[in-house]
């Protein structure tokens, strides 16, 4: 398991095992497997890059004072490399348990990550040549290995109905046992807001959540009628339904999640004011709505079809009706790669909109946008406390969906709250309002009815 204390000279693996490196930080002896790769990893990150690589015989390369490790534990790793060049290689060799890191996660990820060219794909294709001589002289050189099985390809058109619901399976579909370990007791799979540096994850979701509400308006009489886009296991519709009396239509497209939301609505005893549906938002045509909540779903949709999603949420809102729509974003935005590491193993088809772009696509579908926030810092902390979680109950969790998907997890969470730290991803909630046919909006005069 990977620990998010201070690096060790020989810090713990994300299986649990000891790196085997040596620890002296000198050069490499000839003839070891540290003597063929140091041309490689010189080419992949350069020289100076605080961290330790371990590899199988024994050897090693690297930082005196290291960060963290990186262990090649199998000779496999260079082969998935080499049949998959870039960022692809490393994401199998990874998953597949041939590389593992210690250490300190986020400094480790860091560090690579600034010695990384931007590029991992021209990154594959120039180290090339010091991969295929490194292969040739360890005796690596051989057939493709499959790619590991939690690898997801999806099928179809980009964005259909049937491609949609596989990607999203494959994501949420992997036990909600695993996930409440993730995510605790709210089962909440969104950024939190944490309204006070002693305010735990549990507060900060139910502030999210309360936030979300009063920014629709929700508060200002009961029984309103909500719509909940991607509702997850319903912890967004049973706020609203218990805090605010509002009658909720919560759809999703994970079956484990709406069974599991259906339940624990049963359970709060809110059935008569909330409804889970194992639905796409494309079908819910001809229904109205006076509030809408989209919380980390967008990110699903694609730039193929947003202008779609947007007019079809547009004309289920009644006038004056609001949309609060809850997203990571980019600058510039970001497509996640088909042979990335996020694009293969954990969202596959997902992409990052730039903010002003959602503001502008919102506008075209008419709303009038009212209010846009940036909750960056915020995410980040939900990441570590998730992270947290998973890294305290390890054994669990990796009982119930395996070694593999743990550190998929663990890794992606870990990359993705040094993503928010450093400015390269965001999330931003964006507030938009149907006005009516004489311009009213409804909207209150201040920001004060929800700050």
């Amino acid at each position: 398991m990977v620990t998010g204390a201070s690096a060790q000279p020989q810090p713990t693996s994300t299986n649990g095992r000891r790196p085997t490196g040596s620890g002296d930080g000198g050069p490499p002896a000839p003839g070891t497997v540290a003597d063929a790769l140091e041309p490689l990893v010189t080419a992949l990150v350069g020289s100076g890059v605080p961290v330790r690589f371990a590899f199988w015989d024994g050897s090693g390369l690297g930082s005196r004072e290291p960060v963290g490790t990186l262990e090649i534990r199998s000779p496999d790793a260079l082969r998935r490399m080499l049949w998959a060049p870039g960022e692809l290689g490393l994401a199998r060799a990874f998953v597949a348990g041939d590389i593992a890191v210690g250490g300190d996660l986020y400094a480790l990820l860091r560090e690579l990550h600034r010695a990384a060219p931007r590029d991992l794909r021209k990154m594959g294709l120039r180290s090339l040549p010091a991969m295929a001589v490194a292969a040739r002289r360890l005796g690596l050189v051989g057939a493709p290995l499959p790619p590991p099985p939690e690898e997801c390809r999806p099928t179809g058109r980009l964005h259909s109905l049937g491609r949609d619901a596989e990607v999203v399976s494959h994501h949420y579909d992997v036990g909600n046992d695993f996930y409440r370990l993730v995510l605790g007791p709210t089962m909440t799979y969104s950024c939190a807001r944490f309204v006070t540096p002693a305010t735990t994850l549990e507060e900060a979701q139910d502030a999210k959540h309360e936030l979300i509400c009063r920014k629709l308006g929700l508060d200002r009489r009961p029984g309103l009628r909500l719509l909940d886009v991607g509702c997850g296991w319903g912890s967004m519709a049973i706020h609203a339904a218990r805090h605010h009396r509002a009658e909720v239509v919560g759809v999703a497209l994970s079956t484990e999640q709406v069974a599991s939301a259906r339940q624990r609505v049963e359970a709060a005893g809110l059935s008569d004011r909330v409804e889970i549906r194992l639905q796409d938002y494309r079908r819910l045509g001809g229904e109205q709505f006076d509030a809408i909540s989209s919380i980390g779903m967008f990110e699903h949709v694609g730039t193929s079809s947003a202008a779609r999603y947007f007019d079809t949420l547009r004309a289920l809102l009644v006038p004056t009706g609001r949309l609060l729509n809850h997203a990571i974003s980019s600058i510039g935005g970001s497509k996640l790669g088909s042979r990335s590491f996020i694009g293969r193993y954990v969202f596959p088809d997902g992409e990052l909109f730039d903010v002003g772009r959602v503001v502008l696509a919102m506008q075209a579908a008419g709303f009038e946008v009212r209010d846009a926030e940036s909750l960056r810092e915020h995410y980040s902390r939900t990441l570590h406390a998730w992270v947290a979680n998973l890294q305290a109950h390890w054994d669990e969790a990796v009982a119930l969906v395996g070694e593999a998907r743990a550190n998929i997890w663990l890794l992606y969470m870990a990359a993705s709250a040094n993503g928010f730290d450093d400015g390269g991803l965001a999330v931003h909630q964006v507030l938009g309002v149907v006005p009516s046919s004489d311009g009213a909006s409804g909207m209150p005069p201040t920001r004060a009815d929800w700050s």
